[in-house]
């Protein structure tokens, strides 16, 4: 049976194929940091290797989202596991809504991993309805989330978003005063409207939330402090 690796940690997707070579596998591992490399491309070099197993790592670096080849992959008739570092069951519901059928974190060992491949191999199912359904909740309830708090988001001024943007980036309220040359009381009046508004009751809570909604402040340079009162 081929077993296609997309993994942008070589070592490790070299040292998968190396313990399942001797179980009488065919594995093709698929490097995607090679130069000019796509998810477009990754995912015609895994059709092309008809891989029946996908071991799929979701963090694929520069290339991007590797959770975007699951249901690419699925459809062309490969099992796709997701093999990651993240102990995210909201990823891991992700992944499994997209059609993977399992998951299987890097510490594993490699019983399980064989296991899971013979288990391909034989047309035998690698989780349960149940765990299936639990997973798959906890990605719709983590997703809900995220919505609910990308909308308070959107409540926040360009400006408070930018004082937002500059507490994600580990800047203490005082630095932000005076990189933009206002007291320290107007920025902290910013931060306390935008702890209202997100419903949160501290600046590590805010930064933690845009963090859970990948939210991103606005690109361009401005005074964070511009047009609020002090």
């Amino acid at each position: 049976m081929r077993i296609t690796v997309i993994d942008h940690h070589l070592l490790f997707a070299d040292s998968l194929a190396m313990a399942l070579d001797p179980e009488g596998f065919i594995v093709t591992v698929i490097d995607p940091g090679e130069q000019h490399a796509s998810l477009a491309t990754v995912l015609a070099a895994a059709l092309r290797g008809a891989g029946r197993l996908v071991l799929l790592e979701h963090r694929l670096g520069p290339v991007g989202d590797g959770l975007r080849l699951v249901a690419p992959l699925s459809a062309s008739g490969a099992t796709v596991v997701l093999l990651t570092d993240t102990t995210d069951r909201a990823r891991w519901g992700a992944a499994i809504h997209l059609g993977a059928k399992d998951v299987l974190h890097k510490t594993c060992s490699l019983k399980e991993l064989v296991d899971t491949a013979r288990r391909v191999r034989d047309g035998l199912p690698l989780m349960s309805r149940e765990q299936r359904a639990t997973l798959i909740e906890i990605a719709r309830a983590d997703r809900d989330e995220s919505r609910a708090i990308r909308a308070r988001l959107d409540r926040l001024t360009r400006c408070e978003k930018e004082v937002l943007g500059a507490l994600m980036n580990g800047d203490p309220v005082q630095d932000i005063a005076r990189t933009n040359v206002v007291a320290v009381a107007t920025v902290r009046t910013q931060v306390k409207s935008i702890l209202s508004k997100l419903e949160l009751q501290s600046q590590i809570a805010a930064v933690g939330a845009a963090h859970r909604a990948a939210w991103r402040p606005p690109s361009s340079p401005r005074n964070p402090s511009r047009g609020l009162p002090a």
